[in-house]
């Protein structure tokens, strides 16, 4: 298992991350299977077809349903859903803070009330390391803590000190559970989460520390939950000259084709985001010219497909009245067709971003679509 860099161009990267489960070409995003599966009735045949690399599930969600325990003794989640290509797993931090009504942070861990059906659960280092060795993905997330934008600085600093000593717990833990018989994925990599909200001071200290542990990747947590865009262009700009130029880094939830263009530019491999099948799931779709909205009435009569620049299976076969039709009459047909334009979009903008890195042509790449892509009504 390596990061290779293969070229860069200004602080944009192009690389190949080798794995026991297949090679990731980067900048790569990771299509957000949260349960197992791709909102919207996406197969993992489907996922190949579209031009899928790897994808994201979540811990949390596994564990609480069908359990991870379960998975583990049906093979682990490639078995489970399917999927023969590498897989990241989140620790659980996230859903943790963002889902549970009632919770309790100690030094051991959180103590919260499962979202779906109310039941005491707790989970720390360890257990999330454990889950997620069940689960046997490829890629494991350390648990970290998530806090709100914006923040107090006090509090801040306390949960990215917390965050740090999290990560030296999992990775004493991975090592340990790679190190058993009979562990789903003896080879399953764990990377670190910088935190630190939007203080400078922070993300660089908290950088510099996760960096000293030598772990297999690093990502940027705790963006994209409401800072303007701009800050979090700049929390990047503060903390990528720290991470580890030979390992992969990742931007975690982000985001809109714009903020992964920026992102790219500013040195990041790895992105993942609901938001191409969550929108895709209400109509809005992205194309090579913009957005739209296909419930739109302008559409009724449209016999084009849902963008002329595009091969996905949706476009190659059926026009944006019918479409539009099928989300008037309610038809799951609707959203499984929207889902798979918008991830085939998202993997084919990324390959287009890797073929202009390939070629020196990136910067062009970047001042073209970054102001395309964010047009809409087209």
């Amino acid at each position: 298992m390596s990061f290779t860099l293969l070229k860069q161009e200004g602080r944009a990267r192009r690389g190949r991350f080798e794995t026991v489960h297949g090679t990731i070409e980067t900048p790569v995003f990771m299509n957000v299977a949260t349960v197992a599966a791709i909102k919207g009735a996406v197969s993992t045949d489907d996922l190949r077809e579209i031009g899928c690399q790897i994808v994201l599930s979540n811990t949390y969600h596994l564990h609480l349903r069908p359990g991870d325990a379960l998975v583990r003794e049906l093979g682990g989640l490639h078995k489970f859903f399917s999927w023969d290509g590498p897989i990241l797993t989140d620790s659980g931090g996230f859903q943790v803070f963002s889902l549970a009504k009632l919770r309790k942070i100690r030094e051991e861990g959180v103590y919260f009330n499962s979202h779906l059906d109310g039941r005491a659960i707790f989970m720390g280092p360890e257990e999330s390391m454990r889950i997620q060795s069940n689960l046997g993905s490829t890629i494991a997330m350390a648990f970290d803590e998530c806090v709100e934008n914006p923040a107090e600085y006090s509090y801040a600093k306390e949960a990215a000190d917390r965050t740090y000593r999290w990560l030296v717990r999992c990775k004493a833990e991975m090592a340990r559970l790679n190190s058993l018989p009979g562990t789903v994925n003896p080879n399953q990599m764990l990377w670190g989460i910088n935190q630190g909200c939007t203080f400078d001071d922070l993300r660089a200290e908290h950088m510099k520390k996760i960096a000293e542990l030598d772990l297999d990747g690093y990502a940027i947590g705790g963006l994209a939950v409401g800072e303007p865009a701009e800050v979090m262009y700049h929390i990047i700009e503060v903390v990528e000259p720290l991470m580890p130029a030979d390992r992969p880094r990742y931007l975690m939830g982000v985001g809109t084709p714009v903020n992964i263009l920026e992102a790219v530019y500013r040195g990041v491999d790895f992105f993942d985001c609901v938001m191409p099948s969550r929108n895709a799931r209400h109509g809005t779709l992205f194309t090579w010219d913009g957005k739209l909205n296909i419930t739109n009435e302008r559409y009724m009569y449209d016999t084009g497909p849902i963008s002329e620049k595009c091969g996905c299976p949706a476009c190659r076969r059926y026009s944006r009245a019918y479409i539009r039709h099928l989300f008037k009459a309610k038809e799951m047909l609707a959203m499984r067709l929207c889902v798979m334009h918008n991830l085939y979009f998202y993997n084919e903008l990324m390959k287009k971003i890797r073929e202009a890195l390939d070629l020196g042509e990136f910067e062009r790449f970047y001042r073209h679509y970054r102001e395309v892509l964010g047009e809409s009504d087209v």
